[in-house]
């Protein structure tokens, strides 16, 4: 039988364990004697063990629990010798069971093993690791979620319980643009190219061009105090400004031509210098009285980059506070027109003292 290689273990070690027993209780005898003699305690798993194995063994082998086994002497077992514990023993009814198993251990761990009830007290009662196992103690709490994609809001939004507001500005109305010729306006008499006044001029303004083309005019050297009739020089920088087109407005010139860019796109023109004479600093002056000094200036020359012109006054002849302004004029002598609203035009000005 598959079970008989085990029943020898188990009969040897029973044999063993009886005769440790019997020379342990027979301490200060003969060993031998002791052995011989020493009553069978009813019940005791330890004498009785041998007994119930001696019909499975095999006919061959010598059994260690019959009673020429018991009878021999113990003189190659050495002297000292150490008492067996009594939880190696077996009941009978155990043996019996264990050996029905298919294919047990070669050793007996029974005793040793934890009951598979015990394996649940010694686990930890939360996993921290790995996903959790069917069948198996979970967490009666799991740790809100910190990494993944963003859940949907479990609620929706409420709605909205008013509509926006309108808006508040309105874009601003067509303007309203008057009269653009002559034939529309006053009925005035057309401008005729000379310095008349309450005349409509009816040339067209002209082109202009981009806002870092404009011309720009700036006075950079001026006397603040001079003596009457003494000549100085008042010095005039322009940029953007070709000084090359001037119209005699003697010769009916003014006014009658449109303003034209080259192609850089920077106007044709030249520029003015005057001084008058202010018979009051606190208001603005009157606009009618001729200048004291007056000259224009068209010498061919500027562009792009700026430069610097002399304009020499031969005197003033009448003492006080002047105004010496300098400004730039198209080739029909009006001021440049500008890209945008803002933009200061090409004019400066400067006060000298005349003593």
């Amino acid at each position: 039988m598959a079970y008989l290689p085990r029943t020898r273990t188990r009969v040897a070690l029973a044999a063993l364990t009886v005769l440790a027993t019997a020379l342990s209780g027979c301490a200060g005898q003969t060993g031998d004697q002791q052995v011989l003699n020493e009553p069978q305690a009813a019940g005791n798993p330890a004498v009785a063990a041998p007994n119930e194995y001696e019909e499975s063994a095999p006919a061959e082998e010598a059994d260690p629990t019959t009673p020429a086994a018991r009878n021999k002497p113990a003189t190659t077992r050495p002297t000292t010798r150490r008492p067996a514990p009594a939880t190696t023993s077996q009941a009978p009814d155990d043996r019996e069971e264990e050996a029905e198993e298919a294919d047990p251990p070669a050793s007996n761990t029974r005793t040793t093993r934890p009951p598979a009830a015990d394996n649940r007290t010694t686990r930890p009662p939360v996993r921290t690791t790995g996903p959790p196992q069917p069948g198996r103690d979970r967490p009666t709490t799991r740790p809100p979620r910190t990494t993944g994609p963003p859940q949907p809001p479990t609620t929706a939004p409420p709605p909205a319980t008013t509509a926006p507001p309108p808006a508040t500005t309105a874009p601003p109305p067509g303007l309203d643009i008057g009269p653009d010729q002559c034939s529309e306006g006053n009925g005035l008499d057309e401008h005729d190219g000379f310095q008349n006044g309450n005349r409509c001029v009816d040339t067209q303004m002209g082109e202009v061009g981009e806002a870092a083309d404009n011309p720009s005019l700036l006075i950079t050297d001026a006397p603040e105090r001079v003596g009457v009739n003494q000549p100085f020089t008042i010095r005039v920088s322009t940029r953007n400004l070709i000084r090359d087109r001037f119209l005699a407005a003697g010769q009916g010139g003014y006014y009658v031509e449109m303003s034209l860019l080259n192609a850089q796109g920077l106007v044709h023109g030249h520029f003015h210098t005057a001084c008058r004479v202010l018979t009051d600093t606190a208001v603005a002056p009157e606009p009618a009285p001729v200048p004291a000094f007056f000259v224009a200036t068209e010498d061919g020359r500027g562009g792009s980059e700026p430069d610097i012109i002399e304009i020499r006054v031969p005197g003033l002849a009448q003492a006080g506070t002047f105004q010496c302004s300098a400004w730039a004029g198209d080739s029909s002598h009006r001021i440049p027109m500008m890209q945008r609203a803002n933009q200061i035009p090409a004019l400066d000005s400067v006060r000298v003292e005349v003593r």
